[in-house]
């Protein structure tokens, strides 16, 4: 075999390989992404109070309390890049905790939010403000209600009741320069940076955490508060 043969064949054979060497590489991997941490537990659970529930979905739960037309951007922030996203996963839904006398803006705020589509998936609880405070309180939250018992602040809440997010929010380069822990409980639905490039990305994890729970090949590396806390003390001891 003269050399040109040799070196054509080496070539091909380099060519074949590489691909597959990449994703045996890859496969390993495929199972241990870092799951979407545990914030708290034991959300509070709101089929006793209304025809809905929390346990087994994957909701992102909001609190527009009053006045709710006020908040239509943050609204419409969620539907455009949540809610029009997520909408055809099974067990996906966005719930809005709002004020009885909040029943007189329903209509406009479904127009400002529903842009000719159906809201199948997204479902309005009218409550009480001691229940809603009940609910809210079950949260890990350093952001109160305001006056109209409504926040910004939207979060997830997994199907076992677990509220989710990042225990550790830092960039890779905050991480490398020691910069001080900081965690992400919830997402302001007003900002949209917010929403796109993080929300987003935590509800796509959470589904691909109960994806993979289902075909029987999840590895959990999720965290609890509890385990960082405790983390963090042991490295100060």
């Amino acid at each position: 075999m003269n050399k040109k043969l040799i070196k054509r064949y080496s070539v091909l054979g380099i060519l074949f390989f590489l691909p597959v060497a990449f994703l045996l590489m890859l496969y390993p991997a495929k199972h241990n992404y870092i799951a979407l941490d545990i914030i708290k537990e034991n959300v509070k659970e709101i089929n006793t109070v209304s025809e809905f529930e929390l346990k087994d979905h994957i909701t992102a739960l909001a609190f527009f309390g009053k006045k709710p037309l006020e908040k239509a951007i943050g609204a419409s922030n969620l539907k455009e890049l949540i809610y029009d996203k997520f909408k055809g996963f099974k067990k996906f839904q966005i719930v809005f905790i709002l004020s009885p006398e909040a029943k007189s803006e329903l209509d406009a705020l479904k127009k400002e939010i529903e842009s000719h589509e159906d809201l199948k998936y997204w479902h309005f609880v009218f409550l009480d403000e001691d229940k809603t405070r009940e609910i809210y309180d079950s949260l890990e939250t350093d952001v109160a209600l305001d006056t109209n018992l409504a926040s910004t602040r939207v979060f997830i809440v997994d199907g076992d009741l677990n509220q989710r997010g990042r225990l550790d929010d830092r960039t890779e380069r905050e991480t490398e320069g020691n910069h001080e822990l900081y965690d992400l409980t919830s997402y302001d639905c007003i900002e949209v940076a917010i929403l796109k490039n993080k929300m987003s990305e935590d509800v796509r994890v959470l589904f691909t955490e109960y994806r993979e729970k289902r075909k029987g090949n999840f590895d959990s590396s999720t965290r609890r508060a509890n385990d960082l806390k405790g983390s963090s003390n042991e490295q100060e001891n």
